[in-house]
């Protein structure tokens, strides 16, 4: 998994699997046992997994990995999928497995509680959490006035080995979208192409190795989404915090919400328990515990932004209704694909 490196990664995996209160082993489902795979980071969904079952008594296989591993297994499996939900941290890939026709229309209490802007227009996915994509930086490298203030800045020369990417993170995806969207397939390639060149040196595989290489002086700044730095606040103190986070210009294309969201597969054998789980992560009991995390030992640490069921975020940070993003719609920022193509054409993957 991209969230959790090496052996860490495959006992957090296995730990977060058994700990759903499934008996690990079981080849088979029963009528109140649902499949999640899951997107989102283990932390997050291990608190709300355990609250849901406690709940209804619903038992939850936890399949975790890269979303977008996860979003073109289920269309490898196609109406053969074991899954019954699927939990994402960005809205690309449920947009892609719902243009192939693969998701459940949600239950309208559940549509109802997140704002309609952060769910799927057609209805088959809910917006759960979003998060907003932020400049950390280093001071003693680079100081706040040095900073870029608008995205398509990044492709200066003045950057040019300062600059932290993560291009292969989902999180990076609606990014290039919105500058696509802003400025065009021409402008959006040589721009990639740009902050290739000067990225290079600092091509880090996740938004976590951005945040720590970053405070710990390995390079000037990067682009991450906000709850890295926080999270990173928490888990190692405050004491120890050598970074700082700037916004982009209000209304700039850097300036994104990445929403994450749940899906019911529409090949879900369990179709009303499966409805039950996307209900919860959308109700104010769920919705608490990704607004208030803890520091404690299990605890979700999430610090994402709650935007269903009236929950709002206690984690210190700005408020989610103080933020300025690109005015970009959840239909235009789409699957990702043309952004992805556009990277891999400008050699960042």
């Amino acid at each position: 998994m991209r969230r959790l490196t090496g052996g860490i990664a495959v006992a957090a995996a296995l730990v977060a699997t058994c700990a759903t209160l499934t008996a690990c082993g079981s080849s088979g489902t029963s009528a109140d046992t649902i499949t999640l795979y899951n997107g989102q980071h283990l932390q997050t969904a291990d608190n709300v997994v355990s609250a849901f079952t406690a709940k209804t008594g619903i038992h939850v296989i936890v399949r975790p990995d890269d979303e977008d591993t996860l979003a073109d297994q289920i269309a490898t499996e196609g109406t053969h999928s074991p899954a019954d939900v699927f939990w994402t941290e960005n809205s690309p890939p449920l947009e892609g497995l719902q243009a192939k026709g693969l998701l459940a229309r949600l239950d309208p209490a559940t549509l109802a509680a997140t704002p309609a802007r952060y769910s799927s227009p057609q209805g088959d996915w809910a917006g759960v959490s979003a998060r907003v994509s932020v400049i950390i930086y280093n001071p003693s490298l680079i100081s706040a006035s040095q900073l870029p203030t608008r995205v398509s800045q990044l492709a200066e020369p003045q950057y040019k080995g300062k600059l932290a990417l993560a291009p292969g993170e989902t999180d990076f995806q609606p990014i290039v979208t919105s500058y696509l969207h802003a400025s065009g397939k021409a402008a959006t390639l040589a721009w990639l192409r740009a902050i290739n060149a000067n990225a290079a040196g600092h091509i880090y595989p996740d938004n976590e190795t951005i945040a720590d290489s970053v405070n710990r002086g390995l390079a000037a700044f990067g682009i991450v989404n906000q709850y890295y730095w926080y999270r990173m606040r928490a888990e190692d103190g405050a004491g120890n915090m050598h970074s700082k986070i700037a916004y982009f210009t209000p209304g700039d294309p850097g300036y994104v919400i990445d929403v994450s969201g749940a899906a019911v597969l529409k090949s879900s054998k369990h179709q009303a328990d499966a409805q039950k789980f996307v209900a919860f992560l959308v109700s104010k009991e769920g919705q608490e515990i990704i607004a208030h995390p803890g520091t404690g030992p299990g605890q979700s640490l999430s610090f994402e932004y709650p935007i269903a069921s009236g929950v709002t975020s206690a984690a210190g940070e700005t408020p989610f209704g103080q933020l300025q993003p690109y005015p970009i719609t959840i239909a235009e920022l789409g699957d990702g694909t043309t952004a992805i193509a556009l990277m891999r054409q400008a050699g960042l993957l």
